[in-house]
């Protein structure tokens, strides 16, 4: 019976200290993300990211998120899906400097084949950030890789958005 009572108090004083210590890790996490829209003479383009990270307090920022893109030039159409790990530093003269290391999942198709083919992608990329809240930049994929790739350039512009 001594057992049990010395057992319940350890307990009990225990979930005491524990509720009075206050994690602020949720705190923390921003979740956001970018989006692609583009439209033209017979081609369109639309994918989402969401995404969510952890800002620690020295201006470092790390994170996960998903991918999706579908465009369709003429009778050509792509869709591809992607994960990445995002990490990203902000300065204290809005300027973000970011690495995504990205793979991507896409298949191609047109009336004649489909083709399905899977590629890593690392953008190291510089944006204009004020506030944390959003961010405009352009990125550069060094893995990148024009017989691999679904994408015409290593070059791509960045727009993110995080609450």
């Amino acid at each position: 019976m001594k057992k049990v009572i010395i057992i319940f108090f350890t307990i009990l004083l225990s979930t005491s200290i524990c509720s009075q210590q206050k994690s602020n890790f949720w705190e923390n996490v921003s979740y956001g993300g970018g989006i692609a829209i583009g439209f033209g003479n017979n081609n369109s383009t639309i994918g989402i990211s969401p995404s969510a990270i952890y800002n620690f307090n020295n201006g470092f920022a790390l994170g996960a998120g998903l991918g999706y893109l579908r465009s369709r030039i003429n009778d050509f159409t792509t869709t591809a899906y992607n994960t990445s790990i995002i990490s990203l530093y902000q300065t204290n003269y809005g300027i973000q400097f970011s690495g995504e290391f990205e793979y991507y999942f896409a298949r191609q198709r047109d009336n004649f084949d489909e083709v399905s083919t899977n590629f890593p992608a690392l953008h190291l990329g510089i944006a204009y950030n004020q506030g944390r809240r959003f961010a405009f930049g352009i990125r550069y994929d060094v893995l990148y890789d024009d017989s691999r790739s679904i994408f015409a350039s290593p070059i791509s512009p960045i727009v993110r958005f995080y609450f």
